[in-house]
């Protein structure tokens, strides 16, 4: 019985945890709105204006993003190509490998990062405070 209990405990914890991913998944949606981004848009901006890369450049490979958003290949390749056309990410070859491409924010995707970073705080701040 006490095993049963326990179990039911464990997978409540995790129901409550996808439950409250949900509601913040939302609300980052519904706030970056209003600036023309989802979410995953947020995330990617963020990880290209946070800093380095693994080999301490500051574009990013795309595995090297796909490692840390949880998005498939093909979704964050559809990101990152409406954020190209949208004039906030640039991608390049890699200069030491061909069949990589490197991702760096644009000079307007890093004046959008900036001003969208505190509404994106804020909302995690509310979400995520105890």
């Amino acid at each position: 019985m006490a095993a049963k209990k326990a179990e039911q405990a464990l997978v409540d914890q995790w129901r409550d945890i996808l439950a409250l991913h949900a509601r913040t998944q939302c609300e980052l949606d519904r706030a970056l709105h209003q600036h023309g981004l989802c979410a995953s848009d947020f995330e990617v901006l963020d990880l290209l204006a946070e800093g380095s890369a693994a080999d301490g450049g500051c574009a990013y490979r795309v595995q090297e993003i796909s490692e840390r958003v949880h998005l498939s290949q093909s979704a964050l390749s559809r990101l990152i190509g409406r954020l190209e056309k949208d004039g906030l990410v640039e991608r390049a070859m890699c200069a030491e490998d061909r069949r990589g491409v490197r991702v760096a924010l644009t000079g307007k995707g890093r004046a959008l990062h900036g001003e969208v970073r505190p509404v994106q705080r804020a909302v995690l701040t509310r979400m995520l405070a105890d």
